[in-house]
């Protein structure tokens, strides 16, 4: 693909024209529906973005929503943070004036306990880094958040000397606490810093019209800490179309954990509920075996006879081998029976998702740090079909398996 400026103004239309065409062909099948999300819940055909509970780089966050709302997704999965959902809902408005497109629910995430993995941020002193450590960390960050160069030093004298300090470190808005750089860090420098979201910055983000879902991550140990937030964020939880409970599987207590879960969201039930099947967090953009905990996740549920009321969907290492493993179980898009809805209703796709759409929001031009994708039509037609390469197995048009 030619550069930019190289592009006349006749190719730049017809490139524009290509990403319309592909866009409107992947809601070919969606209806007139005030909640068309979930009826792609209901078919089993529903897919999630998510930007990361703790990914707060509002650029990336923007631009993730013009493709993924362009490739068909139904909700887009943001922090509750702001400016974060101010930068979903402009990348979801200027896919809209690109394309005819259905409009996905915006959803944030909160947490009802500290310890979970994805609202975690890393942080370290880089003045702490001996100056011949090769690294490892910048190298093994899948979200490119971790960035340090060496500074020389002032001997006294007004020249440089031959030492050297470490400058930089973590680049907060875009970590998302997926724990790689822990481990490879030969100092024992780098630190997880946890945080649980602000329940009162949650009610008026609940409150705005255009946040449309809530998700709330639980450890599955216990429901005191979630009934706890829950008493908090009651008189906001109407505003919402779809509560989301997401959590990791915990043995055969799965099942009555989010049925106490379900018990307490009765005091204000709300309109839809969904159960995120946690697999391996964070873990997409690793291969295929990553996939496999989200997978057993629902071969249990699934054979559960009185599985909690409400809607299933996969997370947590879910890639591009997610549908090709729920097809070999029987699981994709199966019904529970004639006319009932799909027994796993969607997939969610976080890290995966981000990374292949990542590598061409690297080359988008930057004015003070921020580019908009849809000034470069060459990249979004790109990022686009990279997009669709991963939805179009759950949006496929074929019919549904019975």
């Amino acid at each position: 693909m030619p550069p930019l400026h190289s592009l006349s103004p006749s190719n730049k239309a017809l490139l524009l024209s290509t990403v319309k065409t592909l866009a409107r062909s992947t809601n070919a099948r969606s209806t007139k529906s005030l909640h068309a999300p979930i009826e792609s819940l209901r078919r089993g055909d529903w897919v999630k973005l998510i930007c990361g509970a703790s990914f707060e780089d509002v650029a990336d966050v923007r631009n993730l929503s013009v493709v993924y709302t362009l490739a068909g997704v139904d909700c887009i999965d943001c922090a509750a943070d702001a400016s974060v959902v101010n930068a979903v809902n402009e990348g979801i408005d200027a896919a809209l004036s690109i394309s005819a497109v259905n409009r996905p629910w915006v959803m944030i995430s909160v947490n009802d306990d500290r310890q979970d993995l994805h609202f975690r941020k890393a942080e370290f002193d880089p003045e702490e880094c001996p100056t011949d450590c090769p690294r490892p960390c910048e190298a093994i960050c899948p979200a490119d958040a971790i960035s340090l160069k060496l500074i020389p030093e002032n001997n006294g004298t007004g020249t440089s000397t031959l030492y050297s300090k470490p400058e930089g470190g973590v680049i907060t808005e875009r970590c998302y606490g997926c724990g790689r750089c822990f481990s490879v860090c030969p100092f024992d420098k780098i630190r997880a810093m946890t945080y649980v979201r602000d329940p009162i910055t949650t009610c008026n983000l609940l409150e705005r019209d255009d946040v449309n879902a809530l998700e709330i991550h639980t450890n599955g140990r216990g429901t005191n800490l979630f009934s706890e937030l829950w008493d908090s964020l009651e008189d906001s939880i109407s505003h919402t179309k779809l509560i989301a409970v997401s959590l990791p599987y915990v043995g055969e207590a799965s099942v009555g954990v989010m049925n106490q879960i379900l018990s307490i969201m009765q005091s204000c039930p709300p309109l839809y509920n969904l159960w995120q099947l946690d697999g391996r967090p964070m873990s997409g953009d690793i291969g295929r075996g990553a996939t496999k905990q989200t997978i057993s996740y629902a071969i249990h549920l699934a054979s559960t006879q009185n599985r909690p009321h409400g809607f299933y969907q996969l997370a947590g290492g879910t890639n591009l081998h997610t549908v090709e493993c729920l097809e070999k179980e029987r699981l994709f898009r199966t019904k529970t029976g004639i006319g009932e809805d799909a027994l796993i209703g969607g997939i969610a796709y976080g890290g995966y998702a981000r990374k292949i759409v990542g590598k061409v929001l690297q080359k988008v031009p930057t004015e003070n740090g921020y580019g908009r994708i849809e000034d470069h039509p060459e990249h979004l037609l790109e990022a686009l079909e990279a997009a669709l390469a991963l939805l179009g197995p759950v949006k496929s048009l074929q019919s549904d398996s019975t």
